[in-house]
C-alpha cells in the first residue's frame, strides 16, 4: 500500500461503530477515499447488505480488492470496487439511480477534500432520507455550513483527528436533489 495512505485508526473506526451502532444489517455503506477499506470491510464483517469502495490510487484499489477476495467477498455481488475519484463517482452513482444508508469518507489531509465531498454529496441524490454521512478529518480543516442538506448528529476528536456524524434531512433543498 502506497506510504501516503493514512489508514483509519482502530480506535477512530470503532468509535465510528460505536456511534452509528454496531448492527450495520441491510444497510449499503459508500466508502469514498476508501485506501485500504477497512471501514468498509467492518461494515461487511457487522451484517452490511452491500459496500462500495471508490479509491483513486490503482494500488490501494489492488489491496482492497485482494482483501475482499481473501475474506470471501465476491465483487459485483457483496461490494463493488470502483477506480476513480470520488467526485466522478458521487455523480456516477447518482446517473445510476444508486443510494447509500451510510457514507463514510477519510480523505488525504490538508487538501480540503472533506469540504468539497460534502458539498458534493449535498448537490447529489445518492442519499436515503435520514442517511448518515462520516467524515473523518484534521483539525485544520473546516467542514463546510451545510444547514440545508444535512444535521451535525455529533463531532468528536480522537488524536490529531476529528470525526463528524451527519445526517441528511429528509427534505434536501439542493437543486440536483
Amino acid at each position: 500500500m502506497p506510504a501516503t495512505i493514512r489508514p483509519t485508526q482502530n480506535v477512530t473506526k470503532q468509535a465510528i461503530f460505536n456511534l452509528l451502532g454496531h448492527d450495520m444489517e441491510g444497510q449499503e455503506i459508500l466508502e469514498l477515499f476508501a485506501g485500504s477499506g477497512a471501514v468498509g470491510i467492518e461494515a461487511l464483517s457487522r451484517g452490511a447488505k452491500k459496500v462500495t469502495f471508490v479509491e483513486h490510487d490503482p494500488k490501494c484499489v489492488e489491496v482492497i480488492r485482494k482483501n475482499l477476495e481473501l475474506l470471501g467477498y465476491e465483487i459485483g455481488r457483496d461490494v463493488d470496487v470502483i477506480h476513480t475519484d470520488a467526485f466522478a463517482a458521487i455523480k456516477g452513482l447518482a446517473t445510476r439511480g444508486r443510494k447509500f444508508d451510510i457514507v463514510f469518507f477519510d480523505p488525504p489531509y490538508g487538501l480540503d477534500l472533506g469540504k468539497k465531498a460534502l458539498k458534493t454529496l449535498g448537490s447529489y441524490d445518492i442519499l436515503h432520507p435520514n442517511s448518515f454521512v462520516v467524515v473523518e478529518y484534521s483539525k485544520r480543516e473546516r467542514l463546510p455550513d451545510l444547514e440545508e442538506n444535512f444535521h451535525l448528529v455529533t463531532e468528536r476528536q480522537y488524536g490529531k483527528s476529528y470525526l463528524a456524524i451527519f445526517q441528511r434531512l429528509s427534505s434536501p433543498t439542493s437543486p440536483n436533489a
